[in-house]
């Protein structure tokens, strides 16, 4: 079978287009035929050694995919022939995936397989966020940042779903376009310049109740001045390549958090939290409250335009690898 496969750690550079062994399942085991892959910027952080997960070449990236069941190990119930999305440690670009069997999630009916593939890690971690760990309420404001992105899009629609006043920041004129479309009620283009001022205007100087960061770096250290009392800065990644750090004093005055959220380790640490978001999700999904966007599509022989694409930030919401 085809796969992309990480030969070194140094980045797009190390990624080949190889024939490798079709990976039989084991126990507990089931292999997936891959139909789409998800992009996600862990992808180009785990290539070059730097992910919370660190396999040692060659390996295949890739931490999410949809497709159909073709075989089981051992001990495994599920039907040959369904419908799936799969979550990966990595090993999701290529044509087969072997995954543990409750790495698996039923797709709706009506969810194809190109949404799915981008649907679990975006969708979930934002999720997770607002919902479990930032305890977002109807009323409250949530600020997110990367408001275009493949997560915070997602953010942002979920933060509309809860019924809180989004104020969304990107870095171009169109961006914030798409994102007033998937609800966005205050949009700020950061590259004309800072975020601070017009968050507190926007909201009668008190500040943001919830704020989602992917991108850390200035935007952190920017965000707990613009934070309200009690306030929840959620920690989603470093896009900006900067981990920052939280001024201990900063907190203790505003009474506020600053909240990690690790969305994948929940697949071990808490399955149920992660289960019963899915579930959430997928319902919202077929009531039509929801509505993914893929910007572009790539045939898997293309993983690393794919990946240059989202790296250079020329995409907005998911991009996806077309398998089959």
């Amino acid at each position: 079978m085809k796969a992309i496969v990480c030969t070194a750690l140094t980045g797009l550079d190390g990624l080949e287009l190889q024939d490798v062994p079709t990976p039989e399942p084991g126990p507990g085991q089931v292999r997936v035929r891959v139909h789409a892959a998800g992009i996600n910027f862990a992808d180009t952080l785990i290539i070059k050694g730097r992910y919370q997960v660190r396999p040692e070449p060659p390996f295949t990236p890739g931490l999410e995919a949809a497709g159909e069941v073709v075989a089981c190990g051992p001990g495994v119930s599920w039907q040959v022939g369904a419908r799936v999305a799969v979550l990966c440690d990595y090993g999701a670009f290529a044509e087969e995936v072997v995954v543990a069997a409750e790495r698996l999630v039923p797709l709706p009916d009506a969810m194809d397989y190109v949404t799915a593939a981008g649907f679990l890690v975006a969708w979930g971690t934002s999720h997770i966020a607002l919902r479990h760990r930032g305890g977002l309420k109807a009323g409250e404001t949530l600020l997110v940042h990367g408001a275009a992105g493949g997560v915070g899009l997602t953010a942002v629609a979920i933060g509309k779903r809860l019924g809180a006043t989004v104020i969304a920041t990107a870095g171009d004129d169109e961006k914030l376009a798409l994102v007033r479309e998937h609800g966005a009620d205050h949009t700020i283009n950061y590259r004309t310049g800072g975020f601070r001022d017009t968050v507190r205007e926007l909201t009668g100087g008190r500040g943001a109740d919830v704020i989602y960061d992917p991108v850390g770096g200035d935007v952190f250290d920017e965000s707990l001045r613009c934070i309200n009392w009690e306030g929840r800065l959620l920690v989603i990644g470093f896009a900006s390549g900067r981990v920052p750090e939280a001024p201990a004093n900063l907190l203790l005055v505003k009474n506020c958090s600053a909240i990690g959220v690790y969305w994948g380790a929940y697949a071990m640490k808490d399955p149920k939290v992660l289960v019963d978001s899915l579930a959430e999700l997928f319902r919202w999904y077929a009531e039509g409250s929801i509505r993914p966007h893929t910007s572009m599509t790539f045939p898997l022989e293309q993983a690393t335009d794919a990946l240059r694409a989202l790296k250079e930030r020329r995409s907005t919401g998911k991009v996806v690898l077309t398998v089959r």
